[in-house]
């Protein structure tokens, strides 16, 4: 049975608690955290509570310990993990800087454990039939592809360290980092690299972004927002192969070709685990768990997250941000 202490109870912790659920093999043994809600937590689903790692090292038997702290946190939090001989997965993204990312690693390296990046989308359906497509040629090369990630500033954060550059490196770190990841996991680094950002003159950050990332005989491009007005969620992509248009929206992920009906594929998704959060129903965080479970049973890095991607995406956010 592997044992794990998740980080930190706001939305991704209390996902993360209710998919393990559904995982055999494994249970939640402990919280860390310190605010009122981790403490409402621990008393609704019968957990102790610590307030630091090294708190938790000296009472429990833990595994893995699953960081969803903000993102300012994850560092200390992994390494302090790591340190005590316990695996580490962290929510995205796994750093704000490079080096800090590369201390991680190395730490688990020397520690002879794992470190786990939380890129969800890696997990989904959708990701799963487009990576397919483009490694079978069944409709030629790609030609051009556009993703997008647009929603509400999300004013439902507290403490507001989500609009800090230090703490969370913002929209780019935050929103664009999973159509990264995505793109970089089926074209690899782009030869370079541009954008454009906007936002309002009372703003300290930027709210809307456009990438672009050039390959050879190919271009990619992706939106990101924050956009000050009551937007909803919307998410997808587009992507133009030789012989056909496939596109993935709120409607389902369709390929248009001539001379052919439309092709709807099957992205139905099980099992459908309620989120808690503004996130319908889905199994997109159990497979991405089941999958960490796996690889820590075999103590292996993960094949579908790996270190060079995460590192490789980091390094570009790094650029866009400075």
């Amino acid at each position: 049975m592997i044992r794990i202490a998740i980080v930190g109870t706001g939305g991704m912790g209390m996902v993360h608690y209710h998919n393990y659920a559904h995982i055999d093999g494994c249970k939640v043994a402990a919280l860390i955290g310190f605010t009122d809600q981790s403490k409402d937590c621990a008393r609704d689903w019968g957990l102790p509570l610590y307030e630091t790692i090294e708190e938790l090292a000296a009472q429990e038997q833990v595994d893995v310990v699953d960081v969803c702290s903000p993102t300012f946190m994850h560092k200390e939090h992994v390494l302090a993990a790591l340190n005590h001989g316990m695996h580490a997965i962290t929510e995205k993204p796994v750093a704000l800087h490079m080096q800090d990312a590369i201390e991680m690693f190395e730490t688990a390296k020397k520690n002879q454990r794992q470190l786990f990046v939380g890129q969800v989308l890696q997990f989904t359906k959708e990701t799963e039939i487009l990576r397919g497509l483009i490694q079978s040629g069944e409709y030629g090369k790609v030609l051009d592809a556009s993703f997008y990630r647009l929603s509400a500033c999300p004013r439902w954060i507290q403490n507001g360290w989500l609009f800090d550059k230090e703490r969370s490196g913002l929209l780019p770190f935050d929103l664009h980092i999973h159509d990264l990841d995505l793109i970089v996991s089926l074209f690899g680094k782009p030869q370079k690299f541009s954008f454009t950002s906007a936002g309002g003159e009372q703003k300290s950050y930027k709210e809307y972004y456009r990438f672009n990332y050039a390959y050879p005989g190919l271009n990619v491009s992706a939106e990101a927002a924050w956009f000050n007005a009551d937007f909803p969620f919307t998410a997808g992509w587009r992507v133009y192969f030789e012989n056909a248009v496939v596109i993935n929206d709120a409607a389902g992920m369709k390929a248009y070709q001539f001379d052919q009906p439309v092709r709807i594929f099957d992205t139905e998704d099980e099992p459908k685990i309620p989120t808690g959060i503004n996130l319908p129903p889905t199994g997109m965080f159990y497979h991405e768990l089941s999958h960490f479970m796996e690889c820590i049973r075999e103590n292996k890095p993960s094949e579908r997250v790996s270190q060079k991607q995460v590192l490789t995406v980091l390094e570009l956010l790094e650029e866009i941000a400075k």
